[in-house]
């Protein structure tokens, strides 16, 4: 003969296995997130993070800058442009010893001394002295650019430094051939030996200019 349980043991057991299937139901739960808190989602991070397109665009590009930084500097002798006007031409005629000679650079004048500073970043590779025209410093630059200061004095540099842009190279001053300028910078520029009138190429970038 089957013996049966007791109605009140019967409740008994199902009351002790909901027990247990809840608490396990529990304890699964807390290990999910623990797991959870352990091992992040790293791609849904990566969603909400910054992205290229948040960080901002610097411009990093070198641009030549004129080769004093004094703003009453003016230009007093042109560049001779040979597709000038007649009149432009006379301007930049340079008239030394009985001979007419065409400006290849530009005069830059003040009543007062200037200081004069490199263009760019470079290295020096001439400090001369000329009876004629009177101290001159040369310098390289990238791309091909050259840039060449005379009529000056009290040079700061040697040949073989390496300057930065806008360091002091030296002081204007007077030279033999224009001294009808007075106190002033004569200035060349060279790209890629051929040389233009720095008027051009003031403000534009290197990358431009060597493309």
């Amino acid at each position: 003969m089957t013996r049966r349980l007791k109605r009140p043991v019967v409740y008994s057991l199902y009351a002790i296995g909901i027990s247990i299937l809840v608490g396990g139901i529990v304890l699964l739960e807390t290990s999910s997130k623990k797991l959870d808190s352990k091992n992040p989602d790293y791609q849904y991070v990566s969603k909400t993070g910054i992205t290229r397109e948040d960080i901002p665009v610097v411009n990093t590009k070198t641009t030549i800058i004129r080769p004093y930084t004094d703003s009453d500097v003016k230009i007093v002798k042109n560049y001779y442009n040979y597709q000038g006007t007649e009149d432009e031409q006379k301007e930049s005629i340079i008239y030394y010893e009985d001979t007419y000679m065409p400006s290849s650079g530009v005069s830059y004048g003040k009543d007062e001394e200037f200081d004069v500073v490199a263009i760019l970043d470079g290295k020096v590779t001439k400090v001369s002295n000329d009876d004629t025209l009177g101290n001159i410093v040369t310098i390289e630059h990238e791309n091909g650019i050259v840039s060449t200061y005379e009529s000056i004095k009290d040079i700061t540099i040697k040949e073989g430094d390496t300057v930065k842009q806008g360091d002091k190279l030296a002081t204007s001053s007077t030279a033999n051939i224009t001294s009808d300028l007075k106190n002033h910078l004569y200035f060349e520029l060279s790209v890629k030996e051929q040389i233009v009138n720095p008027e051009d190429y003031f403000d534009k970038s290197i990358d431009e200019i060597g493309a």
